[in-house]
Parts: structure tokens; sequence; C-alpha cells
């Protein structure tokens, strides 16, 4: 190790030990937390050239499992010019230039669901199904959190003065985009808790715009969990609240919230405006469908955050969720998944060209990932270039099963899909199906009213300062480390 490489290493433990007393106790006492950091002390010992970062961008692929990827790679590549079948397309995340794996079991379930899996990645702290940034010293449901509250990624950057944001296609209330300042034992208390935790506990939505972060950009869904029932978009609260409302009347100088793509894109630039845009009542509509509506694309929601996120000179930190990638597959509608993933890819490409073109992307953390993988399957024995969403097919003709019927090369292993694949014991005949028609719900195996997340590793691509420390196999909450680590160097390259 060089002299410089030296010199960084021991500042960032001296970062550390000065910097642990801010965190809770139960938070940097984990074994979650501790190991997180032990790996990264042990992979940032290498020489490398930079490690700092002023930016910092967590794209998560809700359920964008591996064969989610390779499904959307060659669907994608199947409508470019000039590709041979689409199986050697690359997805723009895919050519970033690291590479890992990460495990993404909750404390509590083999086959994790996304709030555990969420807490994981903004809290370096593996927890319990179900529970948003708190540790599992407590159990799903409990009233009290105070004891056992994580600080996030963005709360510790919006600590240190950076820009903070949130972008998803779910709603804003949701798991994922929840995790990253929601402290909360229910992922499903988003807009009340239950009587006898009143008072003792605040709802995900309330906890929002109450926040002790300044998070200065929220593009999403869920308006309804911020409007009392009875008014607006079929508000949920029973409270009689109206938070939007509240949210403005606190600073109206300094807040603006909007609800369509025109009001979203019309925000002035370069303002110092905290900006609340909830586009949905709950999820919003998926790109397939999209059409027709006044909802912004996730691309475009991402671009006019990083445009404000820009226009200041401190860093930023912002997490985009592509949310409805994971609503895809528990529909069991496979082409939903993947022209969300597809969404996402687009999106990935353009904020890498906008920061390249605003001098930025050097200075920045890019790091691509998903919190769970689905049971999408991709099987058979067709031929390249066949069409992803079609039946299986070889040189001669479509392939048969056992029972003489053609068959997908997609499937689910569960999900609604099963309903439909049997007649009176015997397979449904797709030969004369379209199998590639927007609302065609692949065969499955085990009927389920929702298609189920599956638990196999899932991807992480990342690229800047910090991305070489992804490499081999991890625990998901690794990523907070490697995060909180360039963050922690942040001041000797841009003071």
């Amino acid at each position: 190790m060089n002299s410089t490489s030296t010199l960084v290493f021991t500042s960032v433990l001296a970062m550390s030990s000065a910097s642990a007393g801010v965190l809770p106790d139960n938070q940097t006492q984990s074994v979650w937390f501790q190991d997180g950091q032990a790996k990264i002390a042990e992979i940032t010992q290498k020489p490398v050239a930079y490690d700092e970062a002023k930016n910092v961008i967590l794209f998560i692929g809700d359920g964008m499992g591996i064969s989610t990827q390779t499904a959307a790679r060659i669907f994608v590549g199947q409508s470019q010019i000039n590709h041979q079948g689409g199986e050697e397309f690359l997805l723009s995340f895919e050519q970033f230039p690291y590479t890992a794996l990460a495990k993404t079991y909750n404390t509590d379930m083999q086959v994790p669901d996304s709030a555990g899996t969420m807490t994981a990645m903004v809290t370096g702290v593996k927890t319990r199904a179900g529970m948003l940034s708190v540790s599992d010293y407590i159990d799903r449901g409990d009233c009290g959190v105070e004891a056992a509250t994580l600080k996030t990624s963005l709360e510790y950057a919006s600590e240190r003065g950076m820009n903070t944001g949130i972008v998803s296609t779910a709603r804003i209330t949701h798991a994922t985009p929840a995790a990253t300042y929601a402290h909360i034992s229910d992922r499903g208390w988003e807009s009340g808790v239950p009587e006898d935790c009143n008072g003792k506990v605040k709802d995900i939505a309330l906890q929002l715009v109450e926040s002790d972060s300044a998070i200065d950009i929220v593009f999403g869904g869920g308006r309804r969990s911020f409007e009392p029932s009875g008014e607006g978009l079929s508000g949920r609260r029973t409270d009689a609240r109206n938070l939007i409302q509240e949210w403005i009347d606190t600073a109206p100088a300094q807040r603006q919230f909007v609800d369509t793509a025109s009001a979203m894109k019309d925000l002035p630039v370069g303002s110092e405006q905290q900006v609340l845009g909830l586009f949905s009542d709950s999820h919003m509509e998926y790109e397939l469908h999209r059409e027709g509506t006044t909802q912004p694309s996730l691309t475009e929601m991402t671009d006019t955050a990083l445009n404000h996120l820009l226009a200041d000179n401190d860093g930023f930190y912002l997490m985009v969720e592509s949310g409805r990638i994971d609503h895809g597959h528990h529909a069991g509608i496979a082409k939903l998944a993947l022209t969300e993933t597809e969404q996402f890819h687009q999106t990935i490409s353009h904020t890498v060209q906008k920061l390249a073109d605003a001098n930025q992307l050097d200075d920045t953390l890019i790091i691509v990932t998903a919190d769970h993988s689905h049971v999408m399957t991709m099987a058979g024995y067709q031929q390249r270039g066949n069409p992803i969403l079609g039946l299986a097919a070889g040189a001669s003709g479509n392939v048969l099963a056992k029972d003489d019927k053609p068959y997908t090369t997609l499937g689910y292993a569960n999900g609604p899909g099963a309903l439909t694949t049997f007649n009176e014991g015997e397979r449904v005949d797709l030969t004369d199906v379209n199998t590639q028609a927007d609302d065609f719900q692949q065969q499955a195996l085990v009927p389920l009213s929702s298609e189920t997340h599956a638990g196999e590793d899932v991807a992480i691509y990342a690229m800047g300062p910090g991305a070489q420390w992804f490499n081999g196999l991890v625990e998901q909450n690794y990523i907070y480390h490697v995060i909180n680590r360039t963050l922690s160097l942040q001041g000797r390259r841009y003071e």
C-alpha cells in the first residue's frame, strides 16, 4: 500500500471511530454492522486511484433477479436493429466495470421481503421481514421502535449537508422507498398505526413529512396515504389530516407540490425549494399502460430530480426504484416485468449521460442492484433469436412437452398462472394463443393468488468512486458500508 493509500485508510478508521457515537448503539453493535465494517476495512486496504464520492445514486430494480435481467436483455435486444437475436445485447448497467453478488435473506426469512432487504442496503444491518430501518431486537408489529432505530445512508448524507432525493414508481410509502426515511416495525402502517400504537410511533407517511432529514426531492405514487379518507384521490387517513397541505403550510416559500408530469417539468431548476411529487393514488401505472395518463416515466422523474440535485454543489444522495418490476411478476405477467426493466435500463443510461454532460460522472458512485429475485424461469431448448415471450421453438417448429403441447420460454414456479394452466387436469394448449400479448399470463406450476419472491442471490453493478469494492459474494448489508465509506471521505477533494 502506498503512503497516500495508507493515509486515506488511517483517516477513514479515525472517522469511523469518531462518528460511531452518532449512530445508535444497537446499529454499531450489530453483528451485521460489524461484519460489514470488517469487510470494508479488508477491501479498502488495497491501493486505489480514488475512492471518495461527491454524489451517490442507488438504483433498485425491485424484484429484478438474474432471470429477469437475462430475459429483459434479450427482450430489449430483440427490439433493436442490427442485433442477431437479442442474446448478445447488454443492458446499460451490465456494462458497468464492477460486479458482485449479494445474499438477500432476512434474519427471519430464507426468501426475503423488500422491507428487510432495503433496510439492509440503507442501514448496514439485516433485519426481519416487514420491518423498516429498525433492528430485529424487536418483533414485527411492536409499537416501540426508538431503541431499535437504525440511521439510514440518506439520513447520514443529509446530516453531512448533502442534498437528497427519492424516486419510485411504487407508492412512496411502500417498503423500498420508505426504508430510506421511516423507522417502523410494520411496513403496512403507511397511513396509520393500530390504536394501541397511537402516540408511540408515527405512520410512514407522517414520518416522511415530519422527517428531521430535509429530503429535497420526493417523486412517486401513493397520494392516498397523505390525504384524509373521503377527500382527494380516495385518501386513506383516518386522522382527518391532509399531510400534503400541512407539509406545504410549514414552509410555503420553500416547498412545492406537483401531481402531473407537466407540472413536474415546469418546476424551476436551481431553486432551493423542496419538491414533493405524488402522481397517483396508489402505485404509478405500468410503463406498458402509461400512455394517456398524466404520469411521468421513471426516466422523466429521475431526470427532473437530477436537474435539482445537480444545481447545488454540495453533493447529493439519490435513491431510484423501479418498483413495478416486482408487481408484474406477482401478477404472473412477464411482459409487464420486462417492460419495467427496459425503462429502468433506459433511466440508468440517461443518468450516466446526464452526469457526463455535467462533468459529474467521475465524482458519482452509481450502484445498481435488486432487493430480491422472483420465481420466473427461462427454460427449454429453443433456437437462438426465438422471441423471448414466445413459444419455445427449434429449427423445425415448436418444441413440444411430454403432453405433446408447446410451452413458453418464460414460466413461473408458482402464481396465478397456475389457475389457468390446467383444464380438467390437462395443461392448456398454447398453440393458437398469442403469448406476446400485453396481458398474457405465463403458465405456472403451484397455484397461488400472487407469485412469490425467490431466494437466490442478486447482482450488484457499480461504477465511479468506491465501485472497485464490489467483488465476489457479499451480504446485502455490505452495500451500505461502501456508500458510508465513500461519503465519510467526502471533503478532501471537494472542499
